[in-house]
């Protein structure tokens, strides 16, 4: 209280000496300085970061996204406001059932299509273990309940947009009428119930199509007659199992008897106790009538036509409005129905989602069996083989499709990159936004185009078991990668596009304000005054006060519902009001424009198409020129992801990931990768191997594939990994040629070469083996030699002078050899105790030679003949300075032949050479012993000194 008594008169003296503005100034100066400094900072950055900073963002990585779609943060009751009360009661109750419509639609395509479709995806028929069909199943039935719990509020939103607009176009006279109707045609609400039967009816089509489903669901029910029967044994109690079966029962009845769609159309839609009356409304059959006939008028013109934007959703929409009115009113309109049926033979099937195809003559004809009959079977027939001459036709010109959508294409990428690189002239503002608005336009119309092919044509195949050939395959992935490059394409230039989209749909408000703001002027001016009239100024300002904003769906919702009462009684002239409406659907496409062309690039319907991969892969291994347009597929096949993740068969959705990720890796190894990798290391073996002969490599005769194309790509990214083709190569060829030096270590210069020139003629950042030229190993084991000691000496040479053993012959390219290096080794390995047990086993050896040796030297036919050569050596010994003549020498083998041959040709003197040899050997191999060790035993050392003299008059007599 003090505080509020003092403050108002307890105040300084306020006297100015100037310190306020130099304080005011350092801030101000060290604030520039602060900001020239973030600048400089920012600058370095960069320019650090260089061609990675820019306006074209990296699809693969995606750190970073704009969304477009704006949101409306008003309530429907605080945008619908004007002095009409009863308008306004009106368009907000069809703004509010349009808006759940949208709502209902939405749920549906994320989650119940995707939760179906997926159904029993994720484990392979070679997997699955008996009784995991019903565990799924078991997962499965809360997702069916939800789905009961969806269809049931559909049922209940399309009663109520039934009965509102019959309110309003009532032919009882005694009722008072809401607004005067007589020129008013809501086909926004129209239009909005089509796609709530369109929903209906596609999920029909899934579980119709859905094999696997039924087939659970029938175990499952076996599964529980069994637990019926003993449910102890189960652990559930009995009195839970009765109400379940009945919810089973229940979800059979309402979604698996593929009766979605009639149930629907077959409610009561008059009401009881004299509410509602519906199937007597004259005046409401009437309009539901007249505005068909206006939607299917305006989506006649244009299907299959270049400008096409979502007719034939819209086609689906308006046979189940036509069912729908059939069965209300049980009246048909023949010449209605027969255009209907027409529409087959220029749109012989429509895609629902991913695989699922619609055909609308099967659908008109079981749903409406009277009008079936008044066709003629050949007008029937003729249509299902419009249906096979229209697949046989696309199927030939699918590749001239190709080629002249490839042109478009990148004739309007090459538009966009031109328009957005410009700099806007302000004196030609409007006219640089109305081509910007044009070109987006002309992008969102290709994708529309090529989605449609892509889908109808693979589709219809699947659906009528016709085999695909593979220049057809082909040709639809090129229309895939064309696609994701619309896609990319508006992604990488999403900054400037987003800049655009704005203005542009300023734009466009602008122009729809001006014609609306011309013909209320009109209707003021009018004096007259009525009802209608009223109503009409009212929808006016109303459609007038909500373009005056951002450009959401709910605005542009009331617009389009407030102009369906505003364009009765000639408000806007025909050439005014073709304009408002182009306007108005540019400004539909515009404001949803990234959401649009996301929607129709979506590619997730080749998960079920996924067959056509390795044809792919094949192709673009061939054509490795055109290497770069796997980032495409792989983008296209990463669509699949966000779907998946709505399965509910599976204890998590990443199972299903994760074998969809396996299948395509393997798919991609096997089908590019592990050719790549064995193509690029023929190449190089081949280019380093010319010296031989090989097969005719010359590239004009034989033709050329230039791979390095596939080292130029950039990592692709798929799930949580990238693809990188370069590293994924040369980590191949950095093994195979690593393990095949370890097994031929002289074949590393070879290997060597090829490491270069992979370099040099792929790009490939190879990696050193920093293997050995030689062998490095130990050697023979000295306990090995001593178990083997009569095999080492047979096949082992020994050198005296340089004390090394050299393999007498070997099957391979080298010599085993084994020196004091290595002997020394083995004694360290295994301890000095080892000479002792060496040297006594050669001893032992080497007295069964020596015995050997003597029993030769003894023997008769030799000891005779020695004894005539020393007598006859002694006599001539002066006169042949002391040298024993040749002649003599070769006399004396020519006699120890005759003795005797063994079966390969040796004789007995050639047979006591080879004995010289081995005892030479061994005792060669204890001298290295000797050498080798750093303590040796004297005493098993000594028994051998009076054997080397032996050795050495051995080696005089050997040679």
């Amino acid at each position: 209280m003090a505080l509020e008594t003092l403050s108002p008169d307890w105040e300084f003296d306020r006297l100015d000496d100037g310190s306020q503005k130099i304080h005011a100034e350092v801030q101000l100066k060290n604030y520039g300085k602060f900001l020239e400094e973030y600048a400089s900072q920012l600058k370095r950055i960069e320019d650090a970061l260089d061609d990675s900073v820019g306006d074209v963002w990296d699809f693969s990585l995606d750190p970073i996204a704009l969304k477009l779609l704006p949101y409306e943060q008003s309530s429907l009751l605080e945008l619908i406001k004007t002095e009409n009360k009863v308008l306004n009661k009106v368009i907000t109750v069809y703004a509010a059932l349009c808006c759940e419509i949208k709502k209902l639609k939405y749920e549906a395509e994320t989650k119940f299509y995707n939760g179906l479709l997926f159904y029993g995806e994720g484990a392979t028929d070679s997997s699955m273990v008996e009784g995991d069909c019903q565990i799924q199943m078991g997962r499965f039935v809360s997702f069916l309940q939800e789905l009961s719990c969806f269809v049931t509020r559909c049922y209940e939103v399309v009663v109520n947009v039934v009965h509102q607009l019959a309110v309003l176009y009532t032919s009882n006279k005694n009722a008072p009428k809401i607004i005067e109707t007589s020129g008013v045609h809501f086909q926004t609400m129209y239009e909005h119930l089509g796609e709530l039967l369109t929903v209906l009816i596609t999920l029909d089509e899934i579980i119709d199509n859905h094999a696997t489903l039924k087939d659970h669901w029938t175990m499952y029910k076996r599964l529980l007659k069994s637990v019926h029967h003993n449910p102890s044994k189960f652990g559930i109690q009995e009195d839970k199992l009765k109400p379940f079966e009945k919810l089973l029962l229940k979800l059979e009845c309402q979604l698996l008897d593929g009766m979605i769609f009639q149930a629907c159309i077959e409610q009561q839609f008059d009401s009881m106790n004299g509410g509602v009356s519906v199937s007597k409304n004259s005046t409401f059959a009437e309009e539901f009538a007249h505005t068909i006939r206006t939607i299917f008028a305006n989506v006649e013109a244009k299907l299959g036509e270049p400008s096409e934007i979502d007719q034939r959703d819209k086609y689906v929409g308006i046979c189940g409005l036509f069912v729908l009115h059939f069965q209300i009113f049980r009246t048909i309109d023949k010449k209605f129905y027969k255009s209907l049926l027409d529409i087959c033979k220029k749109v012989p099937a429509v895609t629902l989602t991913a695989n699922i195809i619609w055909f609308a003559d099967d659908f008109l004809i079981q749903k409406i069996p009277a009008a079936a009959k008044l066709l003629d079977k050949k007008s029937i027939h003729t249509v299902k083989m419009q249906r096979e001459n229209f697949l046989q036709q696309k199927a030939q010109s699918l590749p001239k499709d190709m080629q002249s959508y490839y042109v478009f294409v990148s004739s309007w990428m090459t538009k966009m990159e031109s328009i957005l690189s410009k700099e806007q002239r302000m004196d030609k503002f409007a006219e640089d936004l109305s081509n910007r608005c044009n070109v987006f336009i002309q992008g969102f119309l290709y994708a529309y185009s090529l989605s449609t092919i892509i889908k109808t044509t693979m589709n219809l195949y699947m659906s009528m078991q016709k085999p695909m050939t593979k220049t057809s395959v082909k040709a639809l992935c090129r229309l895939v990668e064309l696609l994701k490059a619309i896609e990319h394409m508006f992604y990488r230039r999403s900054m400037v596009v987003a800049d655009s989209v704005t203005h542009i749909t300023q734009h466009l408000q602008y122009q729809a304000l001006h014609s609306i703001s011309v013909a209320k002027k009109r209707v003021i001016s009018d004096k007259k005054y009525s009802e209608q009239r009223l109503d009409v100024l009212s929808a006016l300002v109303l459609a007038e006060n909500t373009l005056n904003g951002p450009s959401t769906k709910q605005r542009r919702l009331i617009v389009s519902l407030a102009l369906s009462v505003g364009t009765q009684m000639k408000t806007f002239k025909d050439e005014e009001l073709l304009p408002l409406q182009l306007v108005l659907k540019k400004l539909d496409l515009i404001s949803e424009l990234v959401e649009r062309v996301r929607a129709q690039c979506d590619c997730c319907f080749l998960y079920w198409h996924r067959a056509v991969f390795p044809i792919y892969l094949d192709d673009v291994y061939e054509n490795a020129v055109d290497s770069a347009r796997l980032h495409y597929m792989f983008s296209a096949l990463r669509d699949c992801v966000p779907a998946m993740m709505h399965a509910r068969h599976l204890e998590s959705y990443e199972v299903l990931l994760e074998c969809y990720d396996k299948e395509i890796v393997e798919v991609l190894n096997e089908h590019l990768l592990d050719k790549l990798c064995k193509e690029i290391e023929k190449d190089l073996r081949l280019s380093v191997h010319t010296h031989l002969k090989l097969d005719d490599r010359n590239p004009f005769r034989v033709g050329m594939k230039d791979l390095a194309h596939f080292f130029f790509l950039n990592p692709i990214r798929f799930f949580n990994r990238f693809i990188d083709i370069k590293a994924y190569v040369t980590h191949y060829l950095d093994k195979t040629f690593y393990n095949l030096t370890t097994v031929a270590l002289h074949d590393w210069a070879t290997y060597s070469e090829m490491r270069n020139l992979a370099t040099q003629r792929y790009g490939l950042s190879m990696t050193e083996a920093h293997l050995p030229s030689q062998t490095l190993e130990q050697g023979l084991d000295v306990l090995e030699i001593m178990r083997n000691i009569h095999v080492f000496v047979s096949r082992y040479l020994y050198n005296l002078n340089n004390q090394i053993f050299i393999e007498r012959t070997s099957n391979n390219k080298h010599l085993n050899t084994i020196n004091i290096r290595h002997i020394a080794n083995s004694i360290r390995t295994h301890g000095t105790g080892i000479m002792n047990t060496t040297v006594n086993f050669t001893y032992q050896f080497l007295r069964k030679k020596f015995y050997i040796f003597s029993q030769f030297m003894y023997d008769e036919h030799i000891k005779s003949r020695l004894i005539k050569d020393i007598r006859f050596f002694r006599e001539v010994k002066d006169q042949n300075d002391h040298k024993y003549p040749f002649e003599r020498a070769d006399k004396f083998n020519r006699g120890i032949r005759k003795l005797g041959m063994t079966p390969d040709g040796q004789s007995y003197l050639d047979q006591f050479r080879q004995l010289i040899s081995q005892i030479g050997n061994a005792m060669g191999y204890v001298r290295m012993i000797r050498s080798g060790g750093l303590h040796c035993c004297s005493s098993a050392i000594s028994k051998f000194s009076g054997l080397f003299l032996i050795w050495k008059i051995l080696l005089i007599l050997k040679s």
